[in-house]
């Protein structure tokens, strides 16, 4: 399947202005162009085998969500697909938008509904989900009593983001901003988690990341309430107490946990069964909640 997959961009014209885990972001004009590819990551490394297909279900997926959460907040999009009648552009139609540029604020805001990840790995240890007390006996997927908002630092690529606590976000950004942040990730995700119930999804977690403009709004940037970006699990068969399926980049992760690899550069290459499987599953979870 790789030979149909987009893994880095090269747009003469426009000025490269980085490259992200998934994304490469150019200047156009006084806004920014940014394409999703098919590059996956897990645990911080960019894998060298692309996924077919994920940049436009990731795009395609975010665009849906924006959307439908103007009423929340606003966000960065200008045109959700430019080139989508472009001649010789077409490998940028699906997975490309046109945003404003916004000023990214140093936290990623993370909501989590249900406990998974390193919130169950730290609850296991010390009954907490970054620093936030829990009632005891809870067990690894379970809902939790109200959703939870735990940010984290940004790192560089290649490293690791670090859960810190709601003071930690207040010193970075204010008292006032801090609790601006918090608000909207808590009624992006409530809102989310709701309509994607009803189309058999439960999203365990998600992050957001937000901007602001030149004027100091708060706005959604980024992506919101994708596979890479949150935890997918399907109603059917839901049950505490142990992992789920899921149907996000976990497969990808899983993969790799099985083969013992130490979590650094340089990552191995997925199987073709295992990129084919992940592709699968992401145009499930579009077809589920878009659809």
């Amino acid at each position: 399947m790789s030979e149909n997959a987009l893994f880095q961009t090269s747009e003469p014209g426009l000025d490269l202005l980085s490259r992200g885990k998934a994304r490469d972001i150019y200047a156009q004009g006084d806004d920014l162009l940014i394409v999703t590819t098919d590059r996956i990551s897990a645990f911080d490394v960019i894998l060298p085998t692309p996924i077919p297909g994920k940049g436009v279900v990731l795009n395609q997926v975010s665009n849906f969500w924006f959307g439908v959460t103007g009423h929340i907040i606003p966000n960065h999009v200008i045109d959700p697909d430019p080139y989508r009648d472009v001649p010789g552009k077409e490998h940028l139609a699906g997975r490309s938008v046109l945003v404003r540029k916004a000023r990214s604020l140093p936290i990623e805001a993370i909501v989590r509904g249900y406990l998974a990840g390193s919130g169950w790995a730290e609850y296991k240890r010390s009954g907490t989900v970054c620093g936030i007390t829990l009632p005891a006996g809870l067990t690894e997927s379970a809902q939790l009593p109200e959703p939870l908002f735990t940010p984290s630092t940004k790192a560089e690529l290649g490293a690791h983001d670090e859960n810190i606590d709601f003071a930690a976000a207040v010193a970075l950004l204010g008292a006032e901003r801090a609790a601006q942040v918090r608000d909207a990730s808590l009624a992006l995700y409530t809102f989310a988690a709701q309509r994607a119930l009803a189309r058999g999804i439960i999203i365990a977690d998600t992050k957001f990341e937000f901007g602001l403009l030149d004027d100091d709004t708060l706005i959604l940037i980024d992506e919101a309430l994708t596979p890479d970006s949150s935890r997918f699990w399907p109603v059917d068969g839901y049950e505490p107490g142990r992992p789920q399926p899921s149907f996000d980049k976990q497969y990808v992760r899983d993969y790799l946990e099985s083969i013992g690899w130490e979590k650094k550069p340089p990552a191995p290459e997925l199987p073709p069964e295992v990129a084919q499987k992940t592709a699968e599953k992401y145009r499930e979870a579009q077809r589920r909640l878009t659809e």
